[in-house]
């Protein structure tokens, strides 16, 4: 599953680098971050939508968009998805361990 998340980072990543007019990742970066962050957050309320509302089908397809929008998004911002990974370590570190957790 994070081979898939990986690979379309590296696309995303390409794109960015070597802008194809056509392309709806360039149109993306074209528009800016605030656009980016704006449409991260539309497909962040379709995923509450399709959650509350919609089947598993549509849940997947909402919360995909969502996934590939916040990886343009972090691209824009120069976050990598090994930076999450590195603060999703940290954290989980931080925490203290009871018994049932290991």
């Amino acid at each position: 599953m994070t081979d898939m998340l990986r690979e379309l980072e590296r696309i995303i990543g390409e794109r960015k680098a070597n802008p194809q007019p056509e392309s709806y990742t360039h149109r993306l970066f074209e528009s800016g971050t605030n656009k980016i962050a704006q449409k991260v957050g539309e497909e962040a309320v379709e995923v509450v939508v399709a959650a509350l509302g919609q089947g598993r089908t549509e849940q997947i397809g909402e919360l995909a968009d969502l996934f590939y929008h916040t990886l343009v998004l972090m691209s824009q911002l120069g976050i990598g998805l090994e930076d999450v990974d590195n603060e999703l370590h940290r954290r989980h570190a931080a925490r203290p361990q009871s018994p049932a957790q290991e």
